[in-house]
């Protein structure tokens, strides 16, 4: 069957495998996004951005993450910025979401390849119903996107023109929603001016919240009148994501009641906004309402453990998500209580599920540590700082304690390489680089050995 991409038939030339071109289309965006960033008329002052710098702003955008090394809202041009907004779009979605935009829109024929790679990219089992499911995730990605932005141009048109009001509220609704984190404040400030305004806070968390839950999700609550039953993924992610919310917001709220440089000055109603607001964006958005270098250094360290986690499967968000943490936790309370079998909602998982979830915790966290070690010797700078941004580049939140724009050339890189791990999947890295083994004809005899 032929394709019915022609950029795909190259692919096809060199047989390459769905995570071998999901690695190289990211990776082709990225280098186009670097090259316009370079351009003179893309920064505000007219001068070239040097190359390391437009690179580490073209991954952070289009592996959605938000760490920035130069100032999104004063150091780029409006071209610029918009080079910057679809990377940040195609990023999100995906760019083979973006392609089968356009075949659907010239009404072309999806080949049975393309949809090989697009299972890949949205993380599927099966390719049943998966451009049905691509088109529910265009659909649902528009309107959502329109009302948060209408709902932010309407908020910011009271502090700012009309025309800039509607461009903000458009920039900043598909960086959030996207969960990217990125924002046109200036001086590095993100959302701190609005940490007690309700609109501001309620709409950009709506956003991150929908981006960060999946499609899947999204499209099974839409079908819920419908059918009056959810899947099982959709009611453990809902569970977990509100767990995750409800007890982050309790734990900031404790911890940072009194310090002066985070909620401290702010009334209750804004205490509250703040702590809930701070909960939801570490997983995986990226934006802020108070100083996150301020906070205490266990709050810093707690909100490292909520970026670990991250969204959910078939987001925009990144982390280890929240069906990983879910697993990891049924099998600990499974093994405590002498059972065989992970239950969750009366149903029996199976061990495959168990296993990959392991595979998935322990490369992320090889990764950290990997990264967070060397960038000790590079950079020389508290550990706890060099943690949070090395995990806030894998998770793809954004996050920063300041350490950042400080990076040398090599940190940079070093972070570069992370935010693409983490964007694409660690599992999706090691199956492009080392294609996934058949089964075995033949096992070995079981051995024992002593655990714990």
């Amino acid at each position: 069957m032929a394709s019915q991409f022609p950029e795909f038939s190259k692919f096809r030339f060199f047989k390459l495998s769905p995570p071998q071109i999901l690695v190289g289309g990211f990776a082709a965006v990225i280098l186009i996004g670097t090259l316009l960033l370079m351009l003179p008329f893309a920064s505000a002052s007219g001068h070239s951005l040097r190359f390391i710098d437009a690179l580490f702003t073209a991954t952070s955008a289009t592996c959605v993450t938000g760490l920035v090394v130069v100032d999104t809202g004063t150091h780029f041009s409006l071209f610029g910025q918009i080079v910057i907004l679809l990377l940040i779009q195609v990023g999100g979605l995906g760019f083979m979401t973006m392609a089968t935009l356009f075949a659907l829109l010239l009404k072309r024929k999806i080949s049975l390849r393309d949809r090989l790679i697009l299972q890949e990219a949205m993380n599927q089992s099966s390719m049943e119903g998966i451009v049905r499911l691509i088109r529910r995730v265009l659909v649902y990605s528009l309107v959502i996107e329109t009302v948060g932005a209408v709902l932010l141009a309407l908020r910011w048109a009271a502090d700012m023109p009309l025309g800039r009001a509607l461009y903000y509220g458009v920039f900043h609704a598909v960086s959030m929603f996207n969960n990217a984190g990125f924002d046109l404040f200036g001086e590095y400030r993100s959302l701190t001016a609005y940490a007690s305004d309700s609109v501001v806070n309620l709409v950009v968390m709506v956003l991150i919240v929908s981006g960060g839950i999946g499609f899947i999700v999204m499209a099974d609550l839409i079908e819920y009148r419908k059918s009056r039953r959810l899947q099982l993924h959709s009611k453990v992610v809902l569970s977990m994501t509100g767990a995750l919310i409800l007890t982050g917001a309790v734990v900031i709220f404790v911890f940072e009641f009194t310090n002066t440089r985070t909620l401290g000055p702010l009334n209750f109603g804004g205490k509250i906004w703040t702590s809930f607001f701070q909960s939801v964006t570490p997983r995986t958005a990226g934006a802020n309402t108070v100083d996150i270098s301020g906070m205490r250094q266990a709050t810093q360290f707690f909100i490292i453990i909520l970026m670990f986690i991250g969204a959910s499967p078939g987001s925009t968000g990144g982390g280890i998500k929240t069906t990983t943490f879910t697993l990891m936790i049924g099998a600990v309370v499974s093994m405590l209580r002498g059972r065989e079998d992970i239950v969750l909602f009366r149903y029996r998982l199976a061990q495959e599920r168990v296993f990959k979830a392991l595979t998935i915790t322990l490369l992320a966290l090889l990764l950290i540590v990997s990264v967070s070690m060397v960038l000790s010797t590079t950079e020389g700078r508290p550990f706890l700082m060099i943690l949070f941004e090395t995990t806030s580049a894998f998770a793809t939140v954004g996050l920063s304690m300041g350490l950042t724009p400080e990076l040398s050339d090599a940190g940079k890189i070093l972070l570069c390489l992370t935010m693409f791990a983490g964007r694409l999947g660690l599992l999706t890295l090691a199956y492009a680089l080392g294609p996934k083994q058949g089964k075995p004809l033949y096992k070995y005899p079981e051995g024992k050995m002593i655990i714990g």
